[in-house]
């Protein structure tokens, strides 16, 4: 970008607000993100990797808010974390090659089978809010964050789709609980994924810090909102923004 003007700062924040509380409630939020900074000028893979500045802020914000509201698990959350981010650093190392749109369709079906997951799944919502998972659930969950973590650091997009369905269906955790722990678990990896593509990448700062200002107000909204409002209202917003993009990826890609 030559000019980075004050009218796509504020775009920028905007979008970034929006984005942000998508991702802490559901997910989704980098598919309005990435776009908007490719619109503006900037190519694939340093989008791909300015997107991090601002998703590292917002879930700094999310995990304050949750924290705040009396929400946390660290020593679980760091585990969990440390298990991603061996393929947050392998994925990110092939994302800054990234530069085509292949990966469209096969998100499209992740998203569906998520959708499928979660809405036929019962028997985590039966489960007390304090519930703890026992040794196969951990392990189970643990292992799985590894997949995650790739993609995570490969494009970023829809990660959430792929980590409350992890979280709450293989470790039997309440949605309120799984959005805390995913914002930790995306922070944490966040910060490799980002140093990866700054090595590897031009990466455009007063663009990211302009959308992480959106991101960080957006994350620490939705948080509040996970908390208060609690599992209804994720359901309602996850199933309504996995219709949105699947159509999306599906049919207007």
């Amino acid at each position: 970008m030559a000019d980075f003007e004050l009218w796509q700062a504020a775009l920028l924040t905007a979008v970034g607000i929006v984005a942000g509380f998508l991702n802490v409630m559901a997910g989704g939020g980098s598919l309005l993100t990435v776009p908007v900074m490719v619109f503006l000028g900037l190519p694939g893979p340093v989008a791909n990797g300015t997107n991090r500045i601002a998703i590292l802020a917002q879930n700094l914000s999310a995990i304050t808010a949750f924290f705040r509201r009396g929400f946390s698990d660290f020593r679980l959350s760091l585990s969990l974390a440390a298990c991603a981010v061996p393929g947050a650093a392998a994925g990110a190392l092939l994302g800054s090659k990234l530069d085509g749109e292949l990966f469209n369709q096969v998100l499209a079906l992740v998203m569906i089978g998520v959708m499928l997951v979660m809405h036929f799944d019962k028997g985590s919502a039966q489960r007390p809010a304090n519930y703890q998972p026992d040794r196969q659930q951990l392990i189970r969950g643990h292992l799985l964050m590894v997949g995650a973590g790739f993609w995570g650091g490969f494009i970023q997009i829809g990660v959430g789709f792929i980590l409350m369905p992890i979280l709450n269906r293989a470790m039997g955790l309440d949605l309120v609980r799984t959005n805390m722990h995913k914002v930790f678990i995306v922070a944490v990896y966040s910060v490799v994924a980002l140093a990866v593509f700054a090595s590897r990448v031009e990466l455009i700062w007063l663009v990211g810090l302009a959308l992480a200002l959106g991101n960080a107000i957006g994350g620490y909204l939705g948080a509040h909102f996970s908390v208060s409002r609690g599992e209804k209202l994720i359901r309602v917003i996850l199933n309504i923004v996995l219709i949105a993009f699947i159509i999306k990826l599906l049919f207007a890609s």
